[in-house]
């Protein structure tokens, strides 16, 4: 099988030949773009090669596309016809054969089709959702966790081996107050709210106090009595496993299963933040002041240096973040690390990939994708509490509430880069109103027409003569099919997976329109048959993108 589409391979083939012309004229190594123009009229490809290359050739690019389209040999390709447009554009028009062979590859390769070779087995890690374990996962999580899936996910089929992994925050600040916040309940629990108080930027959920009591019922008083450092040591591992197991059923829940869990704290264990710094030190970025360690971030064009040993001699986030890129690109050698942070790390982002330049590591392997903020809406206005628990909405509530599919489906439809307003009531619609409804409504559709066809024993054996496809409608929407693994390749190149919910939505109302303006059944056998297989493709590619986002094919609604 060629894991690369039809149309990449097409347009690979029309920019050789272009080359193969322009070398006729003296110009070699030419940068030849080929693009599909907004009107068809304008032909299904075009370049503007003539009008790049005219101070190349010394000559005018009317002259150079003229000379092109005669030097083309059009044999064993789809080009059916070429012309020169404008100041010097060649227009490239397409026999139908490109269409027909292109479904016929859909027909075979099945759920194959859309894979890609563009990764060549290069080992990736994509790292996202690593909430803070101090409490539930919240909206930001949500939408992180359901980006970076599917980003693992579309590099996956683009041919890389892709490990998903979630960073858990078990050191530093955030721990210390967890862990003080966890020790003020365990001791209010057995003596009273007024025998210790809880600290003023501590934790201040039910869910601590939850925790403390149920180690007090279960190991009794025996804390009390401990060294202060052993005590909080204890309530906060004991909390910190509970809420991991939390946070992994939920994401399970949500459809995301991780490779991998990587402990912050295992950082200083094994020595791994000590050595970062010190080979930091030794390459002469790393400077003492005031009683602080300073990283040089202002050599690598940041606006200010950073802090990552305080004068109280312990590390910020930052130098164990250091450590953490540097274990994964160094230690266990992955060829390209993909980090999801939310808007408010944004700060983060300059800082950590000049960590990874003065770490010696090309700045092309490391990709950090930002993602705004979520806004849940009801009712025209913003939902802040749950419906069931009357608390803050939690991503289960969320999925409750909404529904899995709708969840993921509506967090990855607008652009990362983009806020986003999740209308909770839209997303729990059983309705065409409702996108991924829409979606999935095309596909029960298909497989209600397929049941039917089984049913009343119409489908022969026979090859279908898909020629008999003519219509607008079916090369419409043949023609977005065939478009399946490019939107993959765009994907990749963007690590943008907007894409896709959009691409569904396109091929559902596309098959809505032909479905609506032709007969399957009933028509001559010929007609049938090719149309047939036409559904059967579009089941095969909106099968495949709904499986990608992990999102359910029900074949009746």
């Amino acid at each position: 099988m060629s894991f690369s589409g039809i149309k990449h391979e097409t347009i690979e083939r029309i920019r050789t030949i272009i080359r193969e012309a322009l070398s006729e004229i003296g110009v070699e190594d030419a940068d030849v773009a080929v693009e599909i123009p907004n009107d068809k009229k304008n032909g299904d490809f075009s370049t503007n090669a003539a009008m790049v290359s005219a101070k190349k050739a010394r000559m005018a690019p009317v002259r150079i596309a003229e000379k092109i389209a005669g030097a083309i040999k059009t044999e064993d390709t789809y080009i059916e016809k070429i012309t020169v447009a404008g100041p010097g554009f060649i227009n490239f028009y397409i026999s139908d054969d490109y269409l027909y062979d292109g479904l016929k590859r859909i027909l075979d390769e099945k759920e194959d089709y859309g894979s890609l070779d563009m990764g060549n087995n290069k080992r990736v890690m994509v790292e996202f959702v690593s909430a803070n374990p101090t409490g539930p996962l919240h909206m930001g999580n949500a939408r992180g966790g359901a980006l970076g899936d599917l980003i693992a996910s579309v590099l996956e089929k683009a041919g890389y081996i892709v490990t998903r992994e979630f960073y858990i925050n078990d050191a530093g600040n955030q721990m210390e107050k967890f862990a003080r916040s966890l020790e003020t309940r365990y001791i209010q629990y057995f003596k009273g709210e007024d025998a210790a108080v809880m600290p003023e930027d501590g934790y201040m959920g039910d869910d601590i106090a939850e925790h403390a009591r149920n180690y007090a019922l279960r190991f009794g008083d025996e804390l009390l009595g401990a060294a202060e450092e052993e005590r909080l040591a204890k309530l906060s591992a004991y909390a910190l496993e509970k809420n991991i197991v939390k946070i992994k059923t939920a994401l399970s829940s949500y459809g995301i299963e991780f490779d991998s869990w990587f402990s912050e704290q295992s950082l200083f264990e094994s020595g791994e933040i000590e050595e970062t710094m010190r080979s930091l030190e030794e390459k002469g970025y790393i400077y003492e002041a005031d009683d602080a360690k300073w990283f040089r971030s202002t050599v690598f064009g940041c606006e200010k240096d950073d802090v990552l040993v305080r004068n109280n001699g312990i590390e910020t986030y930052f130098a164990s973040d250091i450590a953490y890129h540097r274990e994964k690109f160094v230690k266990r050698g992955y060829d390209r690390v993909i980090d999801l942070l939310g808007a408010d790390h944004h700060g983060h982002v300059a800082r950590m990939y000049a960590a990874c330049k003065a770490l010696g590591i090309e700045e092309e392997r490391l990709k950090i994708v930002v993602f705004q903020l979520v806004r849940l809406m009801r009712d025209g206005e913003i939902a802040k509490m749950s419906k069931r628990t009357g608390k803050a909405i939690s991503l289960e509530d969320l999925i409750e509430e909404a529904g899995r599919d709708a969840v993921r489906f509506f967090f990855n439809m607008k652009a990362s880069g983009s806020h986003l307003d999740f209308d909770i009531e839209l997303a729990a619609r059983q309705s065409n109103e409702n996108p991924v409804y829409y979606v999935q409504y095309a596909y029960a559709r298909i497989c209600s027409l397929m049941r039917k066809v089984a049913e009343e024993g119409l489908l022969t054996a026979d090859a279908a003569d898909l020629s008999f496809l003519s219509t607008r409608e079916e090369k419409d929407l043949i023609s977005r099919l065939i478009d399946y693994p490019e939107e993959i390749r765009a994907c990749v190149m963007t690590l943008e997976p907007s894409r896709l919910p959009r691409y569904a939505i396109e091929i559902a109302s596309l098959f809505h329109s032909f479905y609506n303006a032709n007969r399957v059944i009933g028509e001559s056998s010929d007609v049938f048959k090719a149309r047939y297989r036409l559904v059967e493709a579009v089941k095969i590619v909106l099968g495949n993108v709904l499986g990608l986002m992990k999102i359910s094919a029900p074949e009746r609604m």
